[in-house]
């Protein structure tokens, strides 16, 4: 049974996937955590720190999908990615069927993550972290190269973003529903504008 609100609209379950050197402390991640508990609906939200290997983010996310829908019924998850989240989120949208979000999502990050091999440092904690070259070669292993029902994606990329190229993204998710935004930057500093339109697509039918 999929949990309803009192008007009979579905009320997904959300798995928010933050970017590279990100974590649940970020913007949008903390956002997202504080609608859903606005709406009463903590226990539908999850967010967790991603290892640095993708092989083993990997294996946390589909341990979370399965702990979300216990039942197996995927189509009751919504996957939200930012960045390299957002790369996570579609192989896990074509894998299990759920749906997907897209924040300014990565489309090659083997190719856009090569230069970041090596030490580097976490965004909001300074927490120092090895970024290895066989990292790579794991994110080679989750790549999607068309997706399939476009139906279950929702882009929103901007225009302004400084790290990806957003024409990548809207050309990687033909006839899915689109939200370019014109200008703002690769953290979408004005992420709260749009979260109505999110939920709106979680929820949907």
């Amino acid at each position: 049974m999929r949990p309803t609100d009192h008007n009979g609209m579905i009320q997904r379950s959300i798995l928010y996937l933050h970017g590279f050197r990100s974590s649940p402390q970020s913007m949008k991640a903390r956002l997202m955590a504080d609608t859903m508990r606005r709406l009463g609906r903590t226990d539908q939200f999850v967010c967790p720190q991603l290892p640095a290997s993708p092989k083993l983010a990997m294996q946390l996310a589909a341990q979370l999908v399965h702990r979300s829908c216990p039942d197996g019924d995927f189509s009751r998850l919504t996957v939200i990615g930012s960045s390299l989240g957002g790369f996570y989120a579609t192989s896990l949208a074509e894998q299990f069927g759920c749906h997907a979000v897209l924040l300014n999502p990565a489309v090659k990050p083997p190719r856009d993550l090569s230069d970041q091999v090596g030490v580097t440092t976490a965004y909001h904690s300074n927490e120092v972290f090895e970024f290895l070259e066989e990292y790579l070669d794991e994110l080679e292993q989750f790549a999607v190269s068309a997706i399939s029902r476009p139906e279950r994606y929702f882009l929103i990329a901007a225009t302004g973003d400084e790290v990806l190229d957003w024409r990548e993204m809207v050309a990687h998710y033909p006839n899915a529903k689109h939200l370019v935004i014109e200008g703002s930057n690769h953290a979408i500093d004005e992420f709260s504008r749009y979260i109505d339109q999110i939920m709106a697509f979680c929820d949907a039918d």
